[in-house]
């Protein structure tokens, strides 16, 4: 491959072909960034990594989406009350009961009046709505006695549900207080009668409890329409008040938050696409467990002969000693005594009893235990730390691009002469530099599950995603160091446009890379299988030309064989099948890729 010197030249060239070259200044907004319509069209097959991005920190690159929507607190207080004035509207009841209704039907509007037209009588008993109130049961009687603490009052000081059942203010007040502090219960609470299944209304709890317990009530509510409603979650950012109703089915899990967090909504931990919540919860816990601590003492260290702790030898001779109290002195290769060994057993660097009962197969067995282990904690190691590092250029890129949207956005358009509205493209390189750095990062989640008898799948995932990290890294250098020249500089730079072109460019390609990428994990790299058969169509195929050749003589002239790179379009360039880059038609290899033009 050529070197980045070299790619550059080609990507800031003046060749009359270069296809970047002739998007001048006024086209590049209209061609480079893309439309409504454009969105609106691609919607279903583009990835969308900058636009995701892009929610996290500008809420004005904002794409509609489709399949969630995020409700603030507001918003969903005003959905409760819209559904509670429905079903008091359609079904004729009371605001009070209509809310009863709701939440024991997790606040579903359609299955409650699909229930209550179909039974009536059957959804009452159930919820606790007597059909026939018995509130004006002991109005005659100048004093009750409390159900609960069974003392005498004063009407006045009694109160009763829908049931007639009085107790006096005091326990109701316990009772309800109680309740409230249980958590979510209360919200269905009950007649505190044992015999007795009659609802005890919200406003009732309310003009019972203090002001903090109404506090946790009614906050309570609010938690109700989103933890009862399978299609709607809180968003799990620290701190975050919103939730996020989502459509299942309808398209990946990756959702924005208002507030920045970009999280899954199916498993609630940090987005992850393309891989599975189930490979990610693997991860995660094998990240967290011991057992690769076990893995770590199996493959470095061997056990007292004594006392069997691990003992981990890193430098010296052959001879140990066990720490205190054990003491035991013992030979690291045959773990034998040591006052066994000697000049007469080779030394302090040496055992020959080891060597003779390696040759016999003594040590098979542990010895591959040994390796074994050391080969699994390294392959986790492999995989581990490019996942880990990745995640920190992540971090360290989010924070380049706020430094750059806060401050250096406007340095650059001041040093060069350039609208703020011009330099979109360098948000646009940041943002999706930010999002590839999340996708490779669990890339290698994938293929460290990925199995290891599959080597065409194996090989296929290493070339997608080398080929992804490849056009990432000379994105983000470009980005990050060849931008510096025209911050730093003092006057503008002609070649202030050729670096446009380049980073647009880039930023084109390493989109393209990504989609790829993310399309063949998501379909479980399904196109090797289909590959494999082309091949073998297309094996059968030539075969059978060849045979028609022969018996008819020459093929008939004017077919033209397919494939983007041998198509050359009205302005003389031919489209590079790896990165879709408009190449001249005079260049052999692709300026971006360096992909030979087949």
């Amino acid at each position: 491959m050529d070197s980045e010197d070299d790619m550059q030249d080609a990507l800031c060239g003046t060749s009359d072909g270069d296809y970047y070259e002739k998007i001048g200044e006024e086209d590049y907004d209209s061609d480079l960034m893309p439309t409504d319509d454009d969105m609106d069209e691609d919607d279903e097959s583009d990835y969308g990594f900058d636009d995701n991005a892009a929610d996290d920190l500008q809420p004005g690159f904002r794409r509609p989406q489709s399949n969630y929507t995020i409700l603030s607190e507001k918003e969903i207080r005003q959905r409760q009350e819209e559904a509670v004035t429905t079903v008091e509207t359609v079904l004729s009841i009371s605001k009070a009961e209509a809310g009863t209704l709701l939440r024991h039907f997790k606040w579903s509007v359609s299955k409650v009046n699909d229930e209550w037209f179909a039974d009536e009588e059957r959804v009452r008993m159930v919820v606790g709505l007597l059909e026939n109130p018995a509130a004006n049961v002991g109005l005659d009687n100048k004093e009750l006695t409390c159900g609960i603490c069974f003392e005498l009052y004063s009407r006045e000081k009694m109160k009763a549900a829908i049931c007639g059942h009085f107790f006096c203010d005091l326990c109701w007040t316990g009772y309800s207080h109680t309740a409230i502090s249980d958590g979510l219960g209360c919200l269905t609470l009950r007649c505190p009668d044992p015999s007795c299944g009659a609802a005890v209304r919200e406003d009732m709890v309310l003009s019972l409890v203090s002001e903090e317990d109404r506090a946790k009530y009614t906050r309570y509510l609010l938690r109700s329409y989103v933890e009862d409603n399978r299609k709607t979650k809180w968003c799990p950012g620290p701190g975050c008040e919103y939730a996020v109703e989502f459509v299942p089915g309808s398209g990946p899990y990756d959702v924005v938050c208002k507030c920045g967090n970009n999280f899954c909504w199916n498993c609630l931990e940090e987005a992850h696409r393309p891989v599975d919540c189930d490979t990610v919860a693997k991860w995660i816990l094998k990240n967290c467990a011991e057992s690769e601590n076990m893995n770590w003492i199996l493959a470095n260290s061997k056990p007292c002969p004594k006392c069997k702790r691990p003992i981990e030898k890193n430098q010296g001779c052959m001879h140990i000693t066990c720490t205190p109290p054990c003491k035991f002195e013992f030979c690291w290769l045959c773990l034998g005594a040591w006052t066994e060994h000697g000049e007469r057993t080779g030394g302090f660097y040496a055992c020959n009893r080891y060597e003779a009962a390696k040759q016999e197969g003594v040590y098979d067995e542990s010895e591959r235990r040994r390796e074994m282990a050391k080969n699994s904690l390294e392959r986790y190691t492999h995989y581990y730390e490019r996942w880990a590092t990745n995640e920190s250029s992540r971090a360290k890129a989010l924070s380049d691009l706020q430094q750059m949207q806060a401050i250096q956005i406007e340095k650059l358009s001041d040093r060069q002469c350039q609208p703020v509205s011009q330099l979109k493209f360098v948000t646009e390189a940041w943002l999706q530099i930010v999002e590839c750095r999340r996708v490779l990062k669990w890339t290698y989640a994938y293929g460290y599950y990925l199995p290891e008898n599959e080597d065409a799948k194996r090989q296929f995932f290493e070339y997608l995603q080398g080929e992804a990290e490849a056009g990432l890294e000379r994105l983000h250098q470009c980005a990050e160091k060849d931008l510096q020249v025209y911050l730093e500089g003092d006057s503008p730079q002609s070649s202030f446009n050729d670096f446009r072109t380049k980073l647009a460019g880039l930023t084109s390609v390493t989109r393209t890379y990504f989609e790829n990428l993310v399309r063949a994990l998501e379909n479980g790299l399904a196109d090797v299988g289909n590959a494999k058969a082309q091949s073998v169509k297309s094996s059968g195929s030539s075969k059978a030309s060849a045979s028609s050749k022969g018996r008819g003589g020459r093929q008939k002239i004017g077919s033209s064989r397919s494939g983007s790179s041998r198509t050359v379009d009205d302005n003389g360039h031919w489209y590079c099948d790896s990165c879709t880059y408009a190449n001249a038609i005079s260049t052999t290899a692709c300026a971006m890729c360096h992909r030979s033009r087949i």
